[in-house]
């Protein structure tokens, strides 16, 4: 019975397979994020030569000064914020990063039941739409974002809805397409 349960393809083992591969991720971040940040636990190695979240949020700034430019603004950056002229600054904390949205997406597509070709090119196009999004979000509240009081309004928050819901949608298309593919394959 147990054996039923656990076999490839059951709907519990990728359950618990999700379940597992989102927590090592998500809580994977959050670790190596402490010890590269200087402080308690903090390693001088990890942070000046696999610190893989600095060059993420680099990435990032880098990508949003650049479109930036490409819409006339003039900005500079340096490893946690970007300054506009003449609008503002935005700081890139862990949070603004994506790795919580990338870790639950990563989690799911290397959980199902699917061939491994299709489960990499799905994993690195939804990775890169995602950043592309977040490009996106930080050239718009950089350019545009005037904080005013009595208004609460959390970007954060409604990026995150956002995102999960174009991740929800897209990991629907692509489970429909994957059985669409072997219900062809088991009618021939």
């Amino acid at each position: 019975m147990a054996k039923r349960v656990f076999e490839k393809g059951s709907p519990l083992r990728f359950v618990v397979t999700f379940l597992t591969l989102f927590l090592l991720f998500y809580y994977f971040n959050i670790f190596f994020f402490g010890i590269t940040s200087p402080g308690n636990h903090y390693s001088d190695f990890l942070a000046r030569h696999l610190n893989y979240i600095q060059a993420l949020r680099t990435f990032l700034l880098a990508s949003t000064k650049t479109v930036l430019s490409w819409f006339g603004f003039t900005s500079i950056y340096n490893n946690t914020e970007i300054l506009v002229m003449g609008k503002g600054r935005l700081i890139l904390i862990y949070s603004c990063l994506g790795l919580g949205l990338m870790s639950f997406f990563s989690a799911f597509v290397i959980a199902y039941p699917q061939k491994l070709k299709s489960k990499l090119l799905f994993l690195i196009c939804g990775i890169a739409v995602i950043q592309v999004l977040n490009i996106l979000r930080f050239v718009l509240l950089a350019a545009f974002w005037k904080q005013r009081q009595g208004l609460i309004l959390d970007h954060h928050a409604i990026f995150n809805i956002i995102i999960y819901v174009i991740i929800g949608l897209s990991l629907y298309i692509w489970v429909k397409s994957a059985e669409r593919t072997s219900a062809g394959h088991a009618e021939n």
